[in-house]
């Protein structure tokens, strides 16, 4: 055990020999985290896994150092089908001590196995998409959901007890104790799942009560045996006895029957052949003339294609045309920003010469004037926090010029995406801060939102993956200069 104070070694005493420092609580706080943590993994080892998390989360608030607490809780966490939380544990170990640890394997482990992040990330969204069913009460759709989760997460413990209470919403209490089983093998003492298996139980024994005895019985004694019979047993009567006879002639009649039925399927069988046959010819000649008609069907549609494109291509520089006009009138007026918003939809390729002198020289002019309004206006709405505005305005700058105010445009722009939790696009934006402007404060601040959020390396189409993306809230603090146009 080190001192926490100067990191020298402790001995049996109650303070620090080099420092000084009383180290009396200190030393009982470190003990009591270990015995946690000793819970913890004893928990875990006899798949008590909720029971697990609950120890080595007490043991992490006493001592936030102790790493193996966290690796088993990430470890845990991963064999609870809780991926996202064993990822961030893992992240957050690796930061504490960076090496010799565990919690780097791991992380190298799944971060270079593309096929298991992108199945994560399905797990994550049909997961997600199942609870916004449960919301909509569709359950039908959220049980789809919840099976195709399960089928790439077997291990997911939420997946199964979400799936079991829609079972018992349904009244399938059935199908509920056999999600509930599957949750148990994994977590045996989920507060949640034994709660769920005991109001299951409890419903299965309403719906199938034990039936009675019948006490309707009499015995007696014949000789050492005991005989048990019916208390209303009665003999045969004489009606009781033609009526059996009548059953049996009716069952002879049935076995004649059954003998001749062979024969009789036989030849229906034989003229269901022939009619197949026949229809089999007809449907032939019908799919020959299917055939050349869809081939005809297809020979239009191509032609009918040729047309829409070239009439496409004709809208598309017509459309150039009328933009570079209304650039021009805007320009003549003054209006800059309506002269660049126009420009901005203009297709230089789509101008014929002195169209295209006319363009070269008009947004010459403009861009200039243009970006300074767009990123000042920009730069105005991130200080109002005005994040969506902001967006706006400094998506067009950086549309035209990246690297507008040496970069400056382009971190707001990525700031103003986090403030609005688009992390992706963020991620995007900050990943050119990094690359463009190495160094420099902003590149700090877009290196720490980068490393922080390790399952955003492949910017994914969803989102679930990016819970984390706030924990660079505020980074940019202390950092937003008086005069927007400074370089930083």
């Amino acid at each position: 055990m080190e001192c926490f104070n100067c990191g020298a070694l402790l001995t049996g005493k109650d303070f620090c020999e080099k420092c000084g420092v009383d180290v009396k609580i200190y030393k009982k706080i470190i003990k009591t985290s270990n015995t946690f943590y000793n819970e913890g993994l004893e928990r875990a080892s006899v798949r008590d896994l909720s029971g697990a998390v609950n120890s080595l989360k007490k043991s992490l608030e006493l001592n936030k150092l102790n790493i193996d607490a966290r690796n088993l809780l990430g470890l845990v966490y991963f064999e609870m089908g809780e991926t996202v939380s064993a990822l961030s544990e893992w992240v957050i170990s690796k930061n504490c001590r960076s090496g010799n640890n565990e919690a780097g394997h791991y992380l190298s482990e799944v971060q270079s196995n593309a096929s298991m992040l992108d199945t994560i990330n399905q797990t994550i969204k049909k997961y997600n998409q199942a609870l916004q069913y449960c919301k909509q009460d569709s359950r039908d759709l959220a049980a789809i959901q919840l099976k195709k989760v399960l089928s790439l997460n077997p291990k997911m413990v939420k997946g199964h007890q979400l799936l079991a209470l829609l079972y018992i919403q349904e009244g399938k209490y059935d199908q509920a104790k056999k999600s509930l089983a599957n949750a148990a093998k994994i977590d045996k003492n989920n507060t949640i799942t034994l709660r769920y298996m005991r109001e299951v139980e409890k419903q299965l024994k309403e719906q199938n009560p034990k039936k009675k005895k019948n006490d309707d019985l009499i015995s007696y004694q014949s000789g050492n045996d005991t005989i048990i019979m019916p208390a209303n047993f009665k003999d045969n009567t004489a009606g009781q006895t033609i009526i059996n006879i009548i059953i049996g002639i009716a069952l002879g009649v049935a076995i004649m029957v059954f003998l001749m039925l062979p024969n009789i399927n036989q030849k229906a069988k034989s003229d269901a052949n022939e009619a197949l046959k026949a229809a089999n010819d007809t449907i032939s000649t019908k799919e020959q003339s299917i055939a050349s008609l869809e081939n005809k069907v297809e020979d239009l549609t191509k032609e009918l294609e040729t047309i829409k494109g070239d009439s496409k291509e004709a809208e598309a520089k017509l459309s150039s045309y009328e933009n570079l006009l209304g650039a021009y009138s805007a320009f003549s007026s003054e209006d800059i920003d309506g002269a660049g918003d126009s420009l901005a939809k203009v297709k230089e390729e789509d101008l014929s010469g002195a169209a295209k002198g006319i363009y070269s020289d008009i947004s010459g002019k403009v861009n200039e004037k243009y970006l300074a309004t767009m990123y000042q206006e920009g730069y105005s709405a991130y200080t109002k926090g005005s994040w969506q505005e902001a967006i706006d305005k400094l998506s067009k700058v950086v549309e035209i010029e990246e690297d507008y105010q040496n970069g400056n445009a382009v971190y707001y722009l990525a700031q103003s995406y986090r403030r609005t939790e688009e992390l992706e696009k963020a991620f995007a934006y900050y990943q050119i801060v990094v690359n463009t402007h190495p160094g420099t404060e902003r590149a700090r601040v877009a290196q720490s939102f980068i490393n922080s959020n390790p399952n955003l390396v492949k910017p994914q189409d969803g989102g679930d993956a990016g819970e984390n993306g706030e924990n660079q809230e505020g980074q940019d603090n202390g950092q937003t200069p008086e005069n927007p146009g400074e370089n930083r």
